[in-house]
């Protein structure tokens, strides 16, 4: 993404409207933030709409488990928040919210946005499927998109096609406002994949290494909840220095143990030169980079699908992952990776067996219309909005460079617990 800065807010003011206020009369929208990967997904969105004299944006923190950092990230953005309390009670033009909680309650019309590749996950709380009725992935869920019955909703943003064919069994009421408008993701890793040399050489991936991705969503199922098992393998598994190693943890996984605690798990890691990527940072361009993915049934390995690399799986849960998103399909078409042989002769066996275009089908079920994501993205908002587009295209940045490794490897033992 850019090196914008997000609008300012402060809190009077933009609550109340008031004489404050230099730049008035603006449309307001209300961005509902509850988790730092919420906070990345909508990024994509909110900056659609930052430059633009005539709407105000307004940020809030709204209560999750998995909050801890949001409020640091986003002030790493140059965004002040106010208090939930008071976003609740105040009315706004428009809601952008990647989450489903607390948004019933907000005064403004929401638009409910996804945060992963696909819809995966299926729904974990059991407890609340009426009889007979089927799990289905959240964002499709009656569970996520009514409250007491009412649509919540005014517009909710899917990737594909696939989605609006579940959506109309599991939550028909939802379909007149259901639009396929893409993954941004998909579309800037796309744009940066003719940069991934400029990418490696920032990494500092020097002539005849190659780099190792290790990718984890979160849960005990994940790669991360079993590292018990794969942290041998990347401790002594790669001989001399002919490769390199990153390692790319959900934000929830840092949320849920704390920075610190986390960075203490790993700190075998730092010694042996692994680099754990911050919660914070920009992923895409690590994965556009790396030989080989190692990872789970999380989306960033989904991703991983566009980038060229060789995918290698770790044992998943096929009970938690829908048998229509890529996640199902990836897991037909990877390796798994074994604990029993060698780390580097299982790479090189999928470097030998992966052939290009391989993954093609699970790249294809990520986005339905790839490219169009900011494009239609803005036409749905100032549609809602109420509001001419502006007379300029919105176009696809492909991710910064990265850090170097080394910088990521020094800092694995620096952070403070949350």
């Amino acid at each position: 993404m850019g090196d914008r800065v997000s609008v300012r807010t402060t809190k009077s003011a933009l609550i109340e409207q008031g004489h404050w206020l230099t730049v008035r009369d603006c449309k307001r929208v209300l961005v509902v933030v509850h988790t730092v990967t919420f906070a990345q997904r909508l990024r994509e969105v909110f900056e659609l709409l930052e430059t633009d004299l005539r709407v105000q944006l307004v940020f809030t923190v709204a209560p999750h488990a998995f909050g801890g950092g949001t409020t640091e990230y986003l002030r790493s953005l140059g965004i002040i928040t106010v208090p939930w309390e008071e976003a609740l009670r105040a009315e706004f033009d428009l809601a952008l919210a990647a989450g489903s909680r607390g948004v019933h309650e907000l005064r403004a019309p929401v638009v409910r946005i996804s945060h992963g590749a696909g819809q995966i996950k299926l729904l974990t709380d059991v407890g609340t499927l009426s009889p007979g009725e089927r799990r289905v992935p959240g964002m499709l869920s009656r569970q996520h998109l009514l409250h007491e019955g009412r649509l919540v909703p005014a517009a909710i943003v899917y990737a594909h096609d696939r989605d609006l064919e579940e959506l109309a069994l599991s939550c028909p009421e939802a379909l007149p406002v259901a639009h396929v408008l893409g993954d941004p993701c998909v579309d800037r890793i796309v744009a940066g994949r003719p940069a991934r040399e400029e990418y490696r050489r920032a990494l500092g991936i020097e002539d005849g290494q190659r780099l190792v991705a290790v990718t984890s969503t979160w849960g005990p199922a994940s790669t991360f909840g079993r590292l018990d098992s794969l942290l041998p393998q990347l401790l002594g598994g790669l001989p001399g220095d002919g490769y390199r190693v990153a390692m790319l943890l959900h934000p929830n996984v840092f949320a849920g143990h704390g920075v610190r605690q986390v960075h203490g798990w790993l700190s075998a890691c730092r010694e042996r030169g692994i680099a754990v990527v911050p919660p914070e940072a920009d992923w895409q361009s690590v994965l556009i980079a790396a030989d080989w993915i190692i990872g789970d049934h999380g989306s960033l390995t989904a991703y991983g699908t566009l980038t060229g690399a060789a995918v290698l799986l770790t044992a998943g849960p096929r009970r938690e992952v829908s048998d229509r998103s890529p996640a199902a399909l990836l897991s037909a078409a990877a390796p798994v990776l074994s604990p029993a042989r060698p780390l580097a002769e299982q790479l090189e066996y999928a470097a030998r067996l992966h052939r290009p275009g391989g993954y093609d089908h699970v790249a294809a079920s990520l986005s339905s219309v790839p490219g169009q994501f900011h494009r239609r993205m803005r036409s749905v908002l100032y549609r809602l909005l109420g509001l001419g587009e502006p007379a300029h295209p919105s176009p696809v940045a492909p991710p910064p460079p990265p850090p170097a490794l080394a910088r990521w490897q020094r800092a694995a033992g620096a952070g403070s617990t949350r």
